[in-house]
């Protein structure tokens, strides 16, 4: 079966081109039937491994976390059944962390939360552990949720919002920490109405569920209707005060825009673990979030 379903791919040898890494496996900038026989030799027959970098990112094409046989079945309905594109990616950040990306409307969103130490330009973000000394900034800085780095590896860091929008740039080349506008139009492509994109509070029933991790592994017992549709897949790296105490990790996954509301705040998202909805509301700049990158 193997042998016969390769013999029919290589018969078929349009191209598609594509810009990225999602889908090209043998990184030739192009994602057609040499790369659908490389993923099965790769699966199947211990073939090489995919050329393309990391493999669990650039292969996975369906974006479900693992490399296996419906990755093939995903790639041939794309490339011959008019299928939806591959929704993998990837982006790096300038200390070499690497974090998958997603494609949700007109939007590329990273997904996963930032762990980066270092500006754009070079230029290092003071850690600040100390709760007195992180309420008293108002030039950026991050911090782990409890001072502690075993956290980060899952969760990201957390920054205040002096380092969301710094002009020597926190977020990858090519991206950016989003708008309050930028938030919305996710909201409004996953569900909400412009009425409630605009409003304050719990807005959008459902459209929190699109973009949360299923189950209860990171998220709390509820984690009320997540289906992760989105795949934003929000994880509740929880949060910090702007008098420095930290709060509800494994609760509430918090987000910051970098659009100003007064000179002392700006808006920001929350996802918790018992609400379908996304909820929007200002905070002062000294609070620390997590980070979502969009592309520019």
């Amino acid at each position: 079966m193997i042998r016969k379903l390769l013999f029919i791919i290589i018969l078929m040898s349009s191209t598609i081109s594509f810009a990225g890494d999602c889908g090209d496996i043998n990184n030739d900038s192009v994602i057609d039937h040499i790369d659908i026989v490389y993923l099965i030799n790769y699966i199947y027959r211990s073939g090489f491994d995919p050329l393309c970098s990391p493999v669990i990112i650039c292969a996975d094409v369906d974006f479900d976390g693992i490399v296996n046989i419906l990755d093939i079945v995903y790639l041939l309905d794309y490339k011959y059944k008019d299928g939806p594109s591959p929704i993998c990616g990837s982006t790096a950040d300038i200390n070499g962390n690497v974090y998958r990306t997603v494609r949700i409307g007109n939007q590329v969103w990273m997904a996963e939360n930032l762990k980066v130490t270092h500006y754009r330009n070079g230029d290092r973000i003071p850690m600040v552990a100390d709760s007195t000394a992180w309420e008293l900034l108002n030039t950026g800085a991050y911090c782990n949720f409890n001072n502690d780095i075993n956290n980060v590896s899952i969760y990201g860091r957390l920054y205040n919002w002096y380092a969301a929008d710094d002009s020597r740039g926190i977020a990858p080349a090519g991206w950016h920490v989003p708008t309050d506008e930028e938030w919305k139009q996710l909201e409004i492509y996953l569900g909400m109405n412009q009425t409630q994109a605009d409003g304050l509070f719990w807005r959008g029933a459902g459209v929190g569920s699109k973009m949360k991790v299923v189950g209860t592994t990171y998220w709390g017992i509820k984690n009320l209707d997540a289906n992760n549709e989105s795949r934003f897949s929000a994880l509740p790296g929880g949060y910090r005060y702007a008098w420095g105490r930290f709060n509800s990790i494994g609760i509430y996954a918090v987000f910051w825009s970098t659009t100003e509301r007064h000179s002392s705040s700006a808006w920001y998202r929350h996802l918790h673990h018992y609400s379908s909805g996304v909820y929007r509301h200002d905070i002062l700049k000294q609070a620390g979030f997590s980070i979502r990158c969009v592309k520019d």
